[in-house]
């Protein structure tokens, strides 16, 4: 345990941005998942706009420095991929 004062200080912010790393990590997930469940239905509904929505919040993400910029392409990558498939 930290005897410090700017030390005890420090543990609390590190509670506290993990834990908002955490919501916009599973905030993240949770939308991926659902655009992945929209366009894997018989009949997507504006898959367009879901897409658009999704990658805002990987941008978000990536914008925050929760998750990498080059993993953050991928995922736009993969998205696209699922989209233009959906499409068809």
């Amino acid at each position: 345990m930290a005897n410090i004062k700017s030390a005890k200080k420090r543990i609390k912010i590190t509670e506290k941005k993990t834990e908002q790393n955490k919501i916009i990590r599973s905030t993240l997930k949770t939308q991926i998942k659902k655009f992945n469940a929209a366009v894997s239905s018989e009949k997507p509904e504006n898959p367009e706009a879901l897409y658009r929505e999704t990658v805002s919040s990987v941008d978000k993400a990536v914008t925050k420095g929760i998750i990498h910029k080059n993993k953050a392409g991928h995922a736009k990558q993969q998205l696209a991929k699922k989209m233009q498939a959906a499409a068809k």
